[in-house]
């Protein structure tokens, strides 16, 4: 397995990601992935965001694309806070591949200057939460019924928080900071 930047060459590999992922997981995921111009919009000219996909380097094509990351920087005064969207293929998820994304957005959000990243995550995907807790996020928000899935039923919404200044801190107190890549 490998970790590129988003480019060009990912968008069928990543649209197909998208398409294959159950009809659950995409209610709640911001945006119209399943729409393949959505997907080659980012590739083609980068917004607010810093994307990568986890590639399967053992397939024999263009290479499987079996995770998604993605760190925007907030807009105006929130500017100073990234948010991050991860998504892992079902069969990839308990082997350890959302917590290296997720290890790599905190380190890109360290190297870029945030002091602050969220993640959204519907309060029943009790793994997720588990996973984010232990790489040092913390509670933020509870949102009760604040989305809709795809049967009408409201779930309840949980911001967690982590704040990589303190990161920074303790690795610059523990000799680390080159560890930082010059941030």
């Amino acid at each position: 397995m490998s970790i590129s930047e988003l480019d060009a060459k990912h968008v069928e590999a990543l649209t197909q990601f998208f398409l294959q992922l159950p009809e659950g997981d995409v209610t709640f995921i911001k945006e119209a992935v399943t729409d393949p111009a959505t997907i080659q919009s980012w590739a083609d000219s980068p917004d607010a965001a810093t994307r990568w996909v986890a590639l399967d380097d053992n397939d024999n094509n263009d290479n499987t694309v079996t995770g998604y990351l993605a760190l925007y920087r907030l807009p105006g005064c929130s500017n100073h806070v990234g948010e991050l969207r991860l998504v892992v293929h079902p069969e990839r998820r308990g082997t350890g591949l959302g917590r290296e994304l997720a290890r790599l957005g905190l380190s890109h959000a360290l190297r870029t200057g945030l002091t602050k990243v969220i993640v959204e995550l519907v309060a029943d995907q009790e793994h997720a939460l588990e996973m984010f807790l232990k790489l040092g996020f913390t509670g933020e928000a509870l949102l009760r019924d604040h989305i809709r899935d795809r049967d009408g039923g409201l779930r309840d919404l949980v911001m967690l928080a982590h704040h990589v200044e303190t990161t920074r801190e303790a690795m610059t107190a523990v000799g680390l900071a080159d560890e930082l890549g010059g941030a």
